[in-house]
């Protein structure tokens, strides 16, 4: 049978997770109260994480009205008793100054090809000069881990200082 998580060592499990895949779908309200659901890459950033968007997309138009947020990581599997992945809620929202900056370094550290955009078409260098940078920072993390057995979740609240305890 599997030792029981701690705190330390399911935030080192979800930060390792959070490191080994790219794809993050992030589900916003609409002003009408409907849920709309996207994906993004992303780059882990602690326990949160960064992406760039269109400014103008209709998911970040729904951030920048409500901040709240859910969010899903789980690579695609065959086998059912091997599913893993991550269900986070927390607090998104655009970052501006040296906060982008530092996203935005993040991003072309893990994704070269964004390098490649201010030596592409206008068009394309125009549109990376425009997005922004975004970073989802968590509430409440859960690993589903069917490794583990049958549906398996281990959670943990995370504070705003970063502090995290099990639940």
């Amino acid at each position: 049978m599997p030792t029981a998580w701690t705190a330390d060592s399911l935030r080192a499990e979800i930060e390792a997770f959070l490191a080994s895949h790219h794809t993050v779908s992030i589900a916003t309200i609409a002003d009408d109260g409907s849920a709309h659901a996207n994906n993004l890459l992303y780059v882990p950033d602690g326990l949160g994480f960064v992406w760039t968007s269109d400014s103008s997309t209709r998911h970040s138009s729904y951030i920048k009205a409500r901040s709240r947020v859910e969010a899903t990581i789980a690579p695609d599997y065959s086998d059912f008793a091997l599913i893993r992945g991550l269900q986070i809620v927390g607090q998104a929202h655009r970052l501006a100054g040296a906060d982008a900056l530092r996203a935005q370094g993040m991003m072309v550290a893990r994704y070269s090809f964004l390098a490649q955009l201010a030596q592409g078409p206008a068009k394309l260098l125009e549109a990376w000069r425009k997005a922004g940078f975004y970073r989802l920072s968590p509430e409440r993390i859960t690993l589903i881990d069917n490794t583990r057995g049958f549906g398996h979740k281990a959670s943990i609240a995370v504070s705003a200082t970063g502090a995290v305890s099990l639940g």
